[in-house]
C-alpha cells in the first residue's frame, strides 16, 4: 500500500484569501483553488519580506521600517501600497479575539491636549513670489538691481551671518547669549588637511639628505595620481600663486612650484580646465621676471635658465591641454609673451623667456607669422647693442641660442619637412645674403654657419610670402 503524501502545512490563513475572494465577488470558491492561492500568496509575502530584509541590512538597520517593505515592492515591480509611510518604526499592540485568535493593531501615541494649547504658534510664512533675472552671463555679473555690486558682495563677506547676526533682534527674541557662528565658505575634511599640510611640507623641505629628496618626490608622485584632489584644486592653485610671488628671489622654491603645478595638470582624474588662466599666471612669472633667485654666478644662472625652460614647457602644455575649453587661453599666452618679448627695454633673460614661451604657446607657426617678421627690427634694436655691450656674457649668448632654436623649429613644420627632402646640403651664397636682408646678421650667421641649412633656409625666406 502506497504511503499517502503528506499535506503542506499552510502558514497563511485560508480564510483570508476567502474573504479577499467574497469582497470581489467570487463566492463559490473550491477547496484546491483556495489552497493554491493561498501558497502562491504565502509565497509573495515571503519575496516581499526577504527583500526587505535585504534593504534593511544594506542600510546598516536593524529593525524594519515601511520604506523597506515599499521599496521592496518596487524592487518586485509590484504595485505600491500608499498611506502607511513612517519616519520611525511603528509599534504594534496585540488583543485576543479568542483562543489562538490574536489581533495585532498600530498603536497610536497619545497627546496630552493641554501641552498641544499651550504649544506657541509656529511663524507665519512669508509669501512666496518668483521673479527671473540674469544672475551671470558667460561668466559676467551683470549689473541689474538683483544682483549685488562688487562693494556690497565684499561688504557683506565681512558681516555675520546665521541667526543672532543682528544683536537688535536677537536681544528682542531674547537670546542675549547667543554665539555668532561666520559663514562657512568651503568645508574640507581633516583628513585633506592634514594631507595638504604634508604636501606643502615635503616639496619646501630643502635638505639635499636622499632620504628628504625620496619623499619630495613622492609628495609630487601623489599629487600626480591620486584621484580624490578636487577639493584642495584652489588650496594648491593659491599656494602655488603666493610661494611664487613672495619668493622670485629663492630658485628652488619656484623650481618646486612649477614641479607642482606639472604634477597638477599630469593629474588625469582632475578637472582643472576651469582653472586653467590661473595656473598659467604663475608659470608666466617663473617664465618672465626680470630676476629670479639672488645669486649671479655661472651655475646660478644656469638654474635660472633651466626654471625658465621648465615654466615655458608648462605654458605650452597649459595652452594645448586646455586650448579646446578655453578658446581665448592660447592667442592670450601668445599675446603676452610676444608682447614682452617685442619690448626693448626688457633684460635679455625676460627676452628669452618670453621667446620660448612663444614657441611653446604658439608652436612653430606662431614663430613665423609674429616672430620673423619682427627679427630683423629685433636684431637691429636689441640684439646689436647688447652684442656691443655684452658680447661673451651669458645672458647673450642664451638669447642668441634661443633664437637660433626657434627659427629652427621651423624645420619641423609637415610643410618644411615634406620640402627638406628635395632642398637637402648648404645655402648658395646669394640664399644666404637674402636670409640676412631679411632676419639680420646676428641670427643669420649662426643659422647659416650650421650643417645641411638649406631646407631651413628656404622655409625661414618662404615666410617672406605672408601678407
Amino acid at each position: 500500500m502506497a504511503a499517502e503524501n503528506p499535506k503542506p502545512k499552510l502558514l497563511w490563513n485560508s480564510d483570508n484569501v476567502k474573504d479577499v475572494a467574497e469582497s470581489v465577488g467570487i463566492s463559490s470558491l473550491n477547496e484546491e483553488a483556495l489552497k493554491a492561492l493561498t501558497q502562491d500568496v504565502e509565497y509573495r509575502i515571503g519575496q516581499v519580506i526577504i527583500e526587505a530584509l535585504r534593504l534593511m541590512r544594506a542600510a546598516r538597520r536593524t529593525t524594519m521600517t515601511v520604506n523597506d517593505v515599499a521599496l521592496a515592492l518596487k524592487v518586485l515591480d509590484v504595485e505600491p501600497l500608499f498611506g502607511y509611510d513612517s519616519t520611525r518604526p511603528l509599534r504594534y499592540g496585540e488583543a485576543s479575539l479568542g483562543p489562538g485568535q490574536p489581533l495585532f493593531y498600530i498603536e497610536d501615541e497619545e497627546v496630552d491636549f493641554e501641552k498641544l494649547i499651550n504649544a506657541p504658534l509656529p511663524k507665519v510664512p512669508r509669501d512666496m513670489n518668483f521673479t527671473a533675472h540674469w544672475l551671470a552671463i558667460e561668466g559676467v555679473q551683470p549689473s541689474i538691481p538683483q544682483n549685488p555690486t562688487t562693494v556690497e558682495s565684499r561688504s557683506q563677506d565681512l558681516l555675520p551671518k546665521g541667526p543672532g547676526a543682528n544683536p537688535a533682534l536677537t536681544a528682542l527674541a531674547g537670546n542675549d547669549n547667543l554665539s555668532v557662528k561666520p559663514s562657512v565658505k568651503h568645508i574640507v575634511s581633516k583628513e585633506l588637511i592634514l594631507y595638504f599640510d604634508k604636501i606643502q611640507a615635503a616639496i619646501l623641505d630643502e635638505n639635499p639628505d636622499e632620504e628628504v629628496v625620496r619623499l619630495r618626490q613622492a609628495a609630487l608622485g601623489s599629487v600626480r595620481d591620486d584621484p580624490g584632489l578636487h577639493q584642495l584644486i584652489p588650496y594648491f592653485i593659491n599656494f602655488i600663486m603666493d610661494r611664487i610671488t613672495h619668493h622670485l628671489d629663492d630658485t628652488f622654491t619656484l623650481k618646486q612650484m612649477m614641479e607642482l603645478t606639472h604634477a597638477l595638470i599630469e593629474n588625469k582624474t582632475l578637472f582643472l580646465d576651469p582653472y586653467a588662466s590661473s595656473l598659467s599666471a604663475p608659470a608666466l612669472t617663473c617664465l618672465m621676471a626680470r630676476k629670479l633667485g639672488t645669486d649671479d654666478g655661472a651655475d646660478a644662472l644656469k638654474e635660472q635658465y633651466e626654471l625658465r625652460q621648465l615654466a615655458a614647457s608648462l605654458v605650452g602644455r597649459i595652452a594645448r591641454k586646455y586650448a579646446a575649453t578655453n578658446t581665448l587661453l592660447r592667442p592670450k599666452l601668445t599675446r603676452t609673451c610676444l608682447k614682452y618679448f617685442l619690448d626693448p627695454t626688457k633684460p635679455l633673460a625676460v627676452l628669452y623667456g618670453s621667446l620660448y614661451g612663444l614657441l611653446e604657446a604658439g608652436g612653430p607657426e606662431a614663430i613665423r607669422v609674429l616672430v620673423l617678421r619682427n627679427l630683423k627690427a629685433f636684431d637691429a634694436g636689441i640684439l646689436q647693442p647688447a652684442k656691443e655691450r655684452a658680447e661673451g656674457s651669458i645672458d647673450y649668448e642664451m638669447l642668441v641660442q634661443g633664437l637660433v632654436q626657434a627659427v629652427a623649429s621651423l624645420a619641423q613644420r609637415p610643410e618644411s619637412a615634406a620640402t627638406n627632402g628635395s632642398a637637402s646640403g648648404n645655402a648658395s651664397d646669394a640664399e644666404i645674403a637674402e636670409l640676412r636682408e631679411f632676419i639680420g646678421p646676428i641670427v643669420a650667421q649662426r643659422i647659416a654657419s650650421s650643417a645641411n641649412n638649406r631646407g631651413l633656409i628656404k622655409a625661414i625666406l618662404d615666410a617672406q610670402l605672408l601678407e
